[in-house]
């Protein structure tokens, strides 16, 4: 049996439709008198950006609630999705370790503390990969084909072990997870596919996502003592994607 080391990897497969007038009508509809398609009519002929700056600088952001953003996921490992799956307010189709079964090649994420120690300890952890791979086989033969082999083998994966998922979160949740999971102090995987979320919403949504991120993009860090003392790496961080998309 082979293994191979896989990195993160995500994709916007689908969103709500302008995203930004969709949210501009819902709030607007709050405080107006006319009917959704008189107030349609009036958000399809404007520019939408300053009313949404407005809504945000005010705090009523269950408008934007109206938008949804579902990306596709892989190259990560179960590890990052006992951490994802805590935003609660998504919903998350995961390939199961159940119904499908590692085939012919075992994939894993080297986490990069360990990459960092050098060429001896990567063979040592593939070395490790490559074993449990043996081990997990070994019990699926043991066990018998299909899913009841499947369902017992997968107690011997680590937590290293490959996963893929579709995710999906309106636009009010995807703030609050780039605010946690962009952060320095967020683990390095989810924070890796957090800024990679954040990178493909950016030019569909400019404004909806304007400087978001951990909190120290527009000033002082929330962590307090916790910080990690680095805002420029953020900040810069962010800069690179508002240039790509601007170059785009």
């Amino acid at each position: 049996m082979k293994s191979r080391r896989v990195t993160p990897r995500v994709e916007l497969i689908a969103h709500t439709p302008e995203p930004e007038k969709t949210i501009a009508l819902a709030a607007k509809l709050c405080y107006s008198e006319a009917d959704i398609a008189c107030v349609k009519a009036g958000v399809d002929s404007k520019d939408v950006s300053g009313y949404l700056r407005m809504l945000v600088r005010l705090g009523h952001l269950s408008p934007i609630e109206h938008a949804s953003f579902t990306f596709g996921i892989e190259g990560v490992s179960r590890a990052l999705l006992a951490q994802i799956t805590r935003h609660r307010i998504a919903s998350f189709s995961v390939q199961s370790q159940r119904y499908v079964g590692v085939g012919e090649t075992f994939s894993y994420v080297l986490p990069p503390s360990i990459e960092a120690l050098g060429p001896d300890a990567v063979r040592e952890y593939e070395g490790q990969m490559a074993q449990i791979a043996e081990w997990y086989k070994g019990w699926q033969t043991r066990l018998g084909v299909g899913e009841k082999s499947n369902e017992d083998a997968r107690f011997v994966l680590p937590n290293a072990s490959e996963t893929k998922m579709i995710v999906t979160m309106n636009a009010r949740e995807l703030i609050h997870f780039f605010g946690l999971r962009c952060c320095n102090r967020a683990q390095w995987e989810i924070r890796d596919v957090a800024w990679q979320m954040l990178a493909l919403v950016l030019p569909v949504a400019p404004t909806l996502f304007e400087n978001c991120g951990p909190t120290c993009l527009k000033g002082a860090c929330s962590e307090g003592k916790m910080t990690c003392g680095r805002p420029e790496e953020a900040r810069e961080r962010y800069a690179r994607i508002e240039k790509g998309n601007a170059c785009e």
